[in-house]
């Protein structure tokens, strides 16, 4: 397939990360284009990732055999204030012109709907750079995140969608067919082809003994909720109060406004439960999904509930309004807010019944050449086809 280029020189592909999630995700997809012969890849570090307070998970990237291509810097210390998002995107979107201008890269790969990476988009698509957007398309009603992956879409030139209803919602907000590519959801072929860690190998990682029932609990600022999401954090944890019998790995949220009130609660519950409960800034990839083999349940309102828990046969808690709208398995347990109805659907999880459901369910999100469908995109799709947009409407069709 026609590389785009008039010489046969390999296509510079730039990949953009902020978070710790986002780059699990983005991880084998890096390795393998950093595989090929026709592609060099460049990689962009910013947000969370360079955060010593969110576990400066830059370093997860290096240890993954990665280099760092550039580090763009975003000053979001109060965790708590919107202006402050709102600079650190602005500061985002200057950093990112400097290292697009050194690197000079054909494409740009960005995942998601972080605002960080509204801030990335709009950088490459100013700078006449093809922007390539993975999981768009996409519903994730209580957060401002849905409305800057709708705006990804538009500044993106070639899209790679988890379900085929994701991909005709992208060719509804007027994308042409040809570039909406349906290759169903990374994280899940991740987390079929990963070699994991055993539970020995986990418990000596992370100092902590995972026996039966044990729990995955994550937590985020549901950004459009407009009920403080300290009450929110705080309901979810009186009602882990009611399964002393369960012990507890806890990670950190991510650094949306509101997060600092989850730290400052999630913090006091893990000091006052230190027998059952391990709090961690960051897992990591591998030990995120291998403790998704030792746990009962998932519990808390992240992606990763809907999208990847389902393919390892446990059942997930998915709280509040964060990610209604999503495609979800069988095996998610939708419910509010409150302690009771976050109790009746742990409750529900750990039943033998809800355990038998998870166990049988189907991954909407699961294809098997994902990988493959993704990385032969960004490498082979002609950049000629890419420089250049029209508005598709539907009724072309």
């Amino acid at each position: 397939m026609d590389n785009g280029n008039t010489s046969q020189t390999p296509r510079k592909v730039c990949i953009a990360t902020g978070t710790r999630a986002d780059w699990g995700l983005l991880s084998p997809i890096a390795k393998a284009l950093d595989g090929r012969p026709d592609t060099i890849l460049q990689v962009i570090a910013t947000n969370m990732h360079l955060s010593e307070r969110y576990g400066m998970t830059v370093n997860e990237i290096e240890a993954d055999g990665i280099t760092v291509s550039a580090r763009v810097k975003m000053d979001t210390h109060n965790a708590d204030s919107d202006i402050s998002k709102v600079k650190g995107m602005a500061q985002c979107m200057a950093g990112c012109a400097d290292a697009l201008e050194r690197l000079a890269p054909d494409v740009m790969v960005i995942l998601g709907d972080r605002y960080e990476m509204l801030a990335v988009a709009s950088a490459a698509a100013m700078m006449h750079i093809p922007v390539i957007h993975i999981a768009g398309g996409e519903i994730s009603e209580g957060a401002i995140d849905d409305s800057i992956r709708h705006a990804i879409t538009k500044l993106s030139a070639l899209h790679l969608t988890a379900t085929e209803q994701y991909r005709r919602r992208v060719i509804q907000l007027g994308e042409e067919p040809r570039r909406v590519i349906n290759t169903g959801a990374i994280g899940v072929y991740n987390i079929v082809h990963e070699k994991l860690m055993t539970q020995q190998e986990l418990e000596q990682s992370i100092g902590f003994e995972i026996t039966d029932p044990t729990l995955l609990v994550t937590y985020h600022p549901a950004t459009l909720d407009e009920t403080g999401s300290g009450l929110r954090c705080k309901a979810m944890l009186d009602a882990l109060d009611r399964f002393p019998q369960c012990r507890i790995i806890m990670t950190y949220p991510n650094n949306d406004a509101g997060s600092q009130a989850i730290i400052d609660l999630i913090t006091g519950y893990a000091d006052r439960h230190k027998d059952r409960v391990l709090l961690v800034k960051s897992l990591g990839r591998l030990r995120y999904l291998s403790a998704l083999r030792c746990v009962r349940a998932v519990v808390g309102n992240s992606s990763s509930g809907i999208v990847e828990v389902p393919s390892m046969g446990i059942p997930t808690v998915d709280i509040g309004i964060r990610q209604r709208g999503r495609i979800a398995a069988k095996s998610v347990i939708h419910c509010g807010d409150s302690t009771d109805e976050i109790y009746r659907a742990v409750s529900y999880a750990l039943s033998p019944f809800g355990q038998s459901l998870a166990a049988s369910a189907s991954n909407p999100y699961y294809k098997p050449s994902t990988l493959q469908s993704i990385t032969e995109a960004i490498a082979q799709t002609p950049l000629h086809t890419l420089r250049t947009k029209r508005f598709y409407d539907i009724d072309q069709a």
